[in-house]
């Protein structure tokens, strides 16, 4: 499989059965504006045609020049038909770059703006209805959240500062509960300071000029080695309780090899809660009274908010329930979706999902099991793509559903809590690229990054 150069997507090494029950449209059907359009082309030319080839059919002996000409002709006819047929088609599925299952549409958001590997989608909720957007090499761009906006302007510029390529660079951005006031906001990038590390800090808007960050006001607030270049996690984000939350991966290669993911006494292969109003001694930051390892004498690192993670890729808070949704990327079978809690161990390395991770049996013990998870292949995906609950007004069938994606294969799915608290699992649409991010605007409605084109798409 080819790996996008920026934000790649690991060398999988088996494609399993698929588990999930999901029946693909043809997806080189032909749009029904162009077949519409080729038949109305076609009939009239076969009106023309058919005589004439009936025609030379008779005089084939005495006119050998005219007959070819003939022929030839006609099947020049017909063949622009078909392109012309073949063009709309094109121009109707670039239209909404998606093939829609449930009536849903993949919209350009913005049509006048793109972006250079975007990953990351922020509304301002501050009243002044601006959009982020961060691209991985290092930049943010804000702009007014309206489809006819012409332009963006750099918020942000650190392309200096961070070592990005592949899994690695600028990998998120959370705005302060009060941005409003104090202008605050964290940002999730690697750099190289004597080898790889993952940085978190907090930059301050400009007194002077709310479109533009202040490039020297950086307060780095934690840093962490990263021993490969792959498996950052990187997003940031604010709960309901006002604390900062840190997706961390388990360090890179492959099947978490120093085992960080259980290992407590280690950030990696974590996801973290910190406290950015406070101070501790030499923290830049403090420790919630109530996260799980607060005060331990075990050596735990008491930023631990839960563990066994392998590759977050996205998380989000729902708006109503509190929940925290997590997309963790899966190793060589399967891709999973938790609901995370304060103190939960969702099983790397030991398992992978459901299944045991290197043999055939494991001690699974207090370890908790994702709420989804789909098997690895060519129809259902390779790398998921955490999403939201969606709680905007706009989509009423989508509402109180988690909606999430794959990078590869474009997918996006809609889960559903049924009765009995278990979660059913609907194809929605498949989009024509790889969807590296979702995100929300201020009225949370839902959008996608897509990477390999630099547009944001609005579900409609």
């Amino acid at each position: 499989m080819p790996v996008p150069v920026m934000l790649s997507v690991e060398a999988k090494t088996k494609e399993l059965e698929e588990h999930n029950n999901i029946n693909l449209v043809n997806l080189e059907a032909w749009s029904p504006t162009g077949l519409f359009f080729g038949l109305f082309l076609l009939i009239p030319i076969l009106f023309v045609t058919l005589p004439l080839v009936y025609r030379i059919i008779m005089r084939i002996n005495r006119e050998p020049l005219l007959t070819i000409a003939l022929i030839v002709l006609s099947a020049a006819f017909f063949l622009q038909a078909k392109e012309v047929a073949r063009k709309k088609k094109q121009a109707y599925h670039a239209k909404i770059n998606a093939i829609s299952i449930q009536q849903i549409v993949l919209k350009n958001a913005f049509p006048a703006l793109s972006f250079t590997m975007p990953i990351e989608f922020v509304g301002a909720r501050d009243g002044s209805n601006r959009n982020f957007v961060v691209a991985q090499r290092g930049k943010i761009y804000v702009f007014i959240n309206k489809p006819d906006v012409k332009e963006s302007k750099v918020f942000l510029d650190i392309e200096s500062k961070v070592t990005a390529g592949g899994e690695r660079g600028l990998l998120g951005l959370a705005l302060h509960p009060n941005f409003k006031k104090n202008g605050y906001f964290y940002l999730n990038y690697t750099r190289n300071n004597s080898g790889l590390e993952t940085v978190i800090s907090r930059f301050t808007t400009s007194k002077v000029n709310s479109d533009m960050a202040d490039a020297e006001s950086e307060e780095i607030l934690l840093t962490f080695k990263q021993p490969y270049g792959n498996h950052n996690g990187g997003k940031v984000a604010f709960g309901n309780d006002g604390f900062l939350y840190i997706g961390v991966g388990d360090g890179g290669s492959g099947g978490d090899p120093q085992k960080n993911g259980q290992n407590r006494t280690k950030l990696l292969g974590k996801i973290l809660r910190i406290d950015v109003d406070k101070k501790s001694g030499a923290l830049n930051y403090a420790i919630p009274s109530d996260n799980p390892y607060k005060g331990n004498t075990q050596g735990f690192r008491e930023e631990i908010f839960a563990y066994g993670i392998r590759n977050p890729w996205r998380f989000s808070f729902d708006k109503k329930t509190n929940e925290l949704w997590v997309g963790d990327v899966g190793q060589n079978k399967i891709e999973e979706i938790d609901i995370v809690t304060k103190g939960g161990n969702y099983g790397w390395n030991t398992m992978e999902a459901e299944d045991c991770y290197g043999s055939a049996n494991c001690e699974s013990g207090n370890m908790i099991l994702p709420v989804w998870s789909y098997r690895q292949g060519s129809q259902t995906g390779n790398s998921v793509t955490g999403g939201h609950v969606y709680r905007g007004k706009t989509i009423t069938k989508l509402k109180g559903k988690y909606i999430y994606g794959d990078y590869v294969t474009g997918n996006i799915w809609a889960l559903t809590l049924s009765a009995g608290g278990k979660y059913s699992n609907e194809l929605l649409i498949k989009h024509k690229g790889m969807i590296s991010s979702f995100g929300e605007d201020a009225n949370d409605e839902l959008y996608i990054c897509s990477y390999g084109d630099g547009k944001i798409y609005k579900f409609e």
